[in-house]
């Protein structure tokens, strides 16, 4: 099991109820209430321990290592999907996924980063860093999404575009550029839903929508903490600092109206239970989904543009 530290004394205390059940005769009635006692202590434990992380806490369960990725959630809550590759032009970029599928009827094309379980996965998911065939590959997808009007969400968890030569050379920053100004304009409604990093263009990238929803314990920023503290400090020790005041969590991107919405995580986090969180991954889509059809193409496309372009403005 994956710990980080601040999940050990919830740990400890929930080995120590396995053992308590395994160990006695549960039909005693002192034993029921001790066992009954230890599990709403625990419950208590979470809930002021997840109530009250730091801004470098949720980064850190953001990359929890058991943390569902893209390909979890699609393939949790669609039945029939169908992945497509490649971008036509240099390659297919195993750092961003995209396909088809259904979801309780209505067909979505599902875009996403991916990143890897083990060194082997992660070496050929790049970490989850897509270079720019990557996202040339998301921007052929969504084109054929509106071509057969099938509505579009994205998945978003990615340290940042591949910063490599190789990806310069081949126009990583037009790439990225050219994806900003075609989403704008797409026809078809847009659900993009940060599920882990949402670090700098990277996840720009391929985050423009009519809403656009963070889980709970997610970040999103121009900088990751770490980059920032070396910026900053020189040094990478000041990560803690940078990450409260970048405002990167779900509550400050939400506050200061640069989301739409949270998603709620089960209590300690996605990883503790992937099935319940991707269902309500599956009902944030299909809510959000029916909303936005009701809109006309003009409305939509005009409040996707007005959203965005009142972000960072000041009225005084």
């Amino acid at each position: 099991m994956n710990l980080l530290d601040f999940e050990k004394p919830i740990a400890e205390l929930e080995g120590k109820l396995a053992d308590m059940k395994h160990l006695t005769d549960d039909s005693d009635k002192s034993v029921k209430n001790a066992i009954q006692a230890l599990e709403n202590k625990i419950t208590d434990l979470k809930k002021e321990t997840f109530d009250n992380l730091t801004g470098w806490q949720r980064v850190q369960l953001s990359r929890h290592p058991d943390r569902p990725y893209t390909l979890d959630y699609i393939y949790e809550i669609t039945t029939d999907f169908i992945e497509l590759h490649g971008d036509r032009t240099v390659g297919d970029d195993k750092a961003m996924i995209g396909g088809l599928g259904t979801i309780d009827g209505q067909t979505f094309m599902l875009i996403g980063q991916q990143k890897g379980r083990n060194t082997k996965q992660r070496q050929m998911r790049n970490f989850g860093m897509a270079n720019p065939e990557g996202y040339r590959k998301a921007l052929r997808l969504m084109k054929i999404a509106e071509k057969f009007n099938k509505p579009i969400v994205t998945f978003i968890d990615t340290p940042g575009a591949f910063p490599g030569l190789e990806a310069e050379e081949r126009g990583q920053g037009e790439a990225i550029a050219h994806n900003l100004k075609e989403m704008f304009m797409l026809k078809v409604p847009v659900i993009c839903i940060v599920i882990g990093e949402g670090a700098s263009g990277g996840a720009l990238g391929i985050a423009i929508g009519d809403r656009v929803l963070m889980l709970e314990n997610t970040w999103y920023s121009v900088i990751s903490p770490e980059s920032c503290s070396s910026i900053l400090w020189r040094s990478w020790d000041y990560k803690e600092q940078a990450a409260e005041v970048l405002k990167l969590t779900a509550k400050d991107m939400l506050s200061n109206k640069l989301i739409d919405g949270i998603v709620k995580e089960p209590l300690g986090g996605a990883h503790t239970d992937v099935k319940a969180i991707a269902a309500e991954v599956k009902r944030v889509i299909l809510e959000n989904h029916k909303e936005l059809s009701k809109l006309s193409t003009e409305d939509r496309i005009c409040q996707r543009i007005d959203k965005f372009c009142a972000m960072g403005v000041v009225k005084e």
